[in-house]
């Protein structure tokens, strides 16, 4: 009999979970602890791509784990357990699961077509730091996400988004700063990562406000497939390759990356 499926927006942090799985071929393994925390970007070194929206949990999981349901206390799959974060590659307190709903999202592709097929907008950035809205001439409390570069061909590119710019003098200029994607404000780029893989399909539009030197204003972007892994191996969900950027001060450095496990 299979097990029923909660809907993961409802999950909060704090809850109790459940974690199932045959962690160092021990079968039918039982762990508990709590939502840690929601929409977690989980980068993935294996593919290049990014896991969006994850659920991170302080239940233990081991490598074995992988595959198996983390559940409410119902008895209900919220997720699927998929990685740890562990120097050592055993449990160290951080767990992640693919969230109920985007399995939900994502099987039915998967049963028809064999693959499922990612929204891809074509951008690198990160968070707007305090230095970087006071270099700006804003309050250095603005929220945003600064465009740091732009794949050639992209939605992004047609839609007519600026990335940063470096001059003959070697000074960097901020391009576009993106506060609000469809009207839900945007903070860090994994607001825009997973906004796009959650509530978009290929072919969507999606409306981007954006803060360009000092005046609002709207673009409007129509998603294509996110490349293939093998021909970008650095590139992210909603984004494109990780750029060699010019250097920003408070540019956040890209995360350390948690092994998915086997």
């Amino acid at each position: 009999m299979p097990l029923p499926t909660a809907n993961s927006s409802n999950v909060r942090t704090g809850e109790q979970v459940i974690a199932i799985g045959n962690p160092f071929g021990l079968s039918g393994t039982i762990t508990s602890g709590i939502v840690s925390q929601l929409g977690r970007l989980l980068p993935n070194p294996d593919t290049g791509f990014s896991i969006p929206n994850t659920i991170q949990t302080d239940a233990a999981i081991n490598p074995g784990n992988s595959g198996g349901p983390l559940l409410n206390v119902k008895g209900q799959v919220i997720g699927m357990n998929t990685a740890i974060f562990s120097r050592t590659g055993a449990y160290s307190g951080i767990g992640f699961a693919i969230p109920s709903n985007t399995i939900a999202k994502e099987v039915p592709f998967l049963v028809k077509n064999g693959t499922y097929v990612h929204p891809w907008l074509g951008i690198s950035g990160g968070k707007l730091s305090p230095d970087m809205a006071k270099a700006a001439g804003l309050p250095t409390n603005y929220k945003g996400v600064v465009v740091g570069s732009i794949m050639a061909g992209s939605p992004a590119e047609k839609s007519g988004l600026l990335g940063v710019t470096q001059d003959a003098n070697g000074v960097t200029h901020l391009g576009d700063i993106i506060t609000a994607v469809d009207g839900h404000p945007t903070k860090q780029i994994d607001d825009i990562i997973n906004y796009i893989d959650t509530q978009k399909n290929v072919g969507d539009t999606i409306k981007l406000t954006m803060n360009r030197d000092g005046k609002i204003m709207d673009l409007t972007a129509t998603l294509q497939a996110r490349p293939s892994s093998s021909q970008n191996q650095q590139t992210q969900p909603g984004l494109g390759p990780i750029p060699e950027m010019p250097q920003i001060p408070g540019f956040p450095p890209l995360p350390q990356l948690p092994p998915l496990l086997p």
